[in-house]
């Protein structure tokens, strides 16, 4: 039977595309995103938030030693230097308007902190089921280019790496177009694909060490035209389980390639506990949503993740309170 005919599953609840048919256009930057699990009924409450302050203000806004490492300027000191750590160029991630770590807590930081909330709920669930390696895996896609997913994926990656008991693993599984290194400030290197195509090879030792704590990126690798036949490989498996087992308090972020435009979507999210949908406010219809979920439902937990929404200044949450006032 043709997937795109097949009657929803049971355990699919109708609310989650329902929710997603009320979504309304809007014009704003990326970075804005809201969170709406698909098991969660109160996270459907959550109200749009304000969009980004430009790239110049949030440079200027932002001391050096916070670009380097330090969150209190007058007691900066530089931690000593570690050969294995690879330097996260947090200029970069200012100018991209994404979390920059050590810097002071913003309306975006909070976001993602409700939206890491709501999948440790979910994470927590797998454990508790007798899926403890799938409550330790998570994937970020979107049904379509351009919707924000790896934008998404980052910030929830540099998110999670701020919890004191959880350290975190982001993987470029796009492997097509592989852009996470690129917007880390990362330099090319051997990984995922690297690793699959040659079985001598211990995923573990390539996977980049930074100098934000907690946080580690596995790049995508070299490139071949068999990477959806290595991403359904056993030896994929294997990967992924040798990533977990190499430290106990690993999660793992799969920054996955969009659903609606290349197949190693499908094949990752039968590998994951829980699927994070990215929608883009201002362009992604219903149709290609139902699409999308239809493609991904090899996974049981699939939400939705709203980005790039409008600011309404009578509906604001964080802005206000980190000194961010509606203008008038």
């Amino acid at each position: 039977m043709n997937d795109m005919t097949r009657p929803p599953r049971p355990h699919r609840e109708l609310s989650l595309l329902e929710r997603a048919a009320l979504f309304r256009p809007a014009t704003v930057a990326e970075s804005a995103s809201r969170f709406v699990p698909s098991e969660l009924e109160a996270a459907a409450r959550l109200a749009p938030v304000p969009a980004p302050v430009p790239a110049a203000d949030t440079l200027a806004a932002i001391p050096p030693e916070f670009l380097a490492h330090g969150d209190d300027a007058d007691d900066f000191t530089p931690p000593p230097e570690t050969p294995d750590e690879t330097r996260i160029d947090r200029g970069r991630l200012a100018e991209t308007g994404m979390i920059v770590p050590g810097a002071p807590i913003g309306p975006l930081a909070e976001e993602f902190r409700l939206v890491k909330r709501q999948l440790f709920v979910t994470n927590q669930r797998l454990e508790d089921g007798g899926e403890p390696e799938k409550a330790r895996t998570l994937l970020v896609c979107s049904a379509r280019p351009d919707d924000g997913k790896t934008f998404c994926a980052i910030n929830l990656a540099l998110s999670i790496a701020a919890e004191r008991d959880t350290e975190v693993l982001l993987v470029d599984a796009d492997v097509a177009k592989p852009d996470v290194c690129r917007r880390l400030g990362l330099p090319p290197g051997p990984g995922l694909l690297d690793a699959l195509g040659d079985g001598a090879i211990d995923p573990e030792t390539l996977v980049v060490t930074t100098d934000v704590p907690h946080f580690a990126v596995l790049p995508a690798g070299t490139k071949t035209a068999m990477d959806t036949e290595l991403l359904a490989s056993v030896r994929f498996r294997a990967v992924i389980t040798r990533l977990l087992a190499a430290n106990p308090r690993r999660l793992i972020v799969f920054d996955s390639p969009p659903a609606l435009a290349a197949s190693p979507a499908a094949v990752l999210a039968m590998l994951v506990g829980q699927v994070m949908l990215v929608v883009r406010a201002d362009r992604t219809p219903e149709s290609e949503i139902t699409a999308a979920v239809q493609v991904l439902d090899g996974c049981d937990h699939i939400g939705l993740l709203l980005n790039a929404v409008s600011f309404v200044p009578d509906r604001q949450r964080f802005g206000s309170y980190y000194g961010q006032e509606p203008t008038p």
